[in-house]
């Protein structure tokens, strides 16, 4: 049977193949690296499909049956997932920046990013902040940050959908290292679980506080970075 994988905006075919279902001609596809970017995959039977790395980006998988597919390192940047199944599907490492996730069907959040963790630790925890050469941050700046300071934000966006929004944006030290630029800084921030205001789904590293304070700044000699 002849399956064609076809592009969401223009129609044109991204990948085809005599196979006898959707599910294997996707994971043949991926397998040889075909580009699926955009790809319409709505209403698709995807159960079990080993997806893993593949390229999704902006790909239409509105209503898709993704049960116990294992998506690990998948790039499902801008992906459209509204009424997706994805009852069991492994997403840990899979890029879900900008993925339409609302409405999404089964998602167990807690299988898309290990900074869940941050929810159990009893004491102060300490994470990263990374600023300009004027203590700014270098994205959405306004606010100065200096070293013994605390800073509050009442108003953090609380929506776990949304991946970058109002609050004190804070993030791991890879996602830093990987963001730095020359005459960037990394500032260590120290802050308690209630001060979490939200993780979000699918977050490749970054999460918002109500409040946190500054208590150093990292050797950028030590992270390999001058």
């Amino acid at each position: 049977m002849k399956i064609e994988i076809k592009s969401y905006w223009s129609g044109s075919v991204l990948f085809e193949c005599e196979i006898g279902s959707l599910k294997l001609a996707l994971e043949l596809a991926v397998k040889r690296g075909a580009d699926l970017q955009g790809a319409y995959l709505q209403g698709a039977y995807l159960r079990g499909a080993y997806l893993r790395g593949a390229d999704l980006q902006d790909a239409d998988l509105q209503g898709a049956y993704l049960r116990d597919a294992y998506l690990r390192g998948a790039y499902l940047q801008g992906a459209y997932l509204r009424g997706a199944d994805l009852r069991g599907a492994y997403l840990r490492g899979a890029d879900l920046r900008g993925a339409y996730l609302r409405g999404a069907k089964n998602l167990n959040k807690f299988t898309t990013t290990p900074l869940y963790i941050l929810k159990d630790q009893p004491e102060k925890i300490v994470a990263y902040k990374l600023v300009n050469s004027e203590n700014v941050g270098p994205f959405n700046g306004g606010i100065i940050y200096e070293i013994g300071k605390t800073y509050t934000e009442k108003e953090a966006n609380t929506d776990e959908y949304e991946q970058c929004a109002q609050g004190i944006n804070l993030a791991t030290l890879d996602w830093c290292i990987m963001e730095w630029k020359k005459g960037y800084k990394i500032l260590m921030v120290e802050f308690t679980k209630e001060q979490i205001a939200a993780i979000p789904i699918g977050s490749d590293g970054k999460f918002r506080v109500y409040g946190c304070k500054i208590i150093g700044e990292k050797n950028l000699k030590e992270l390999g970075l001058e």
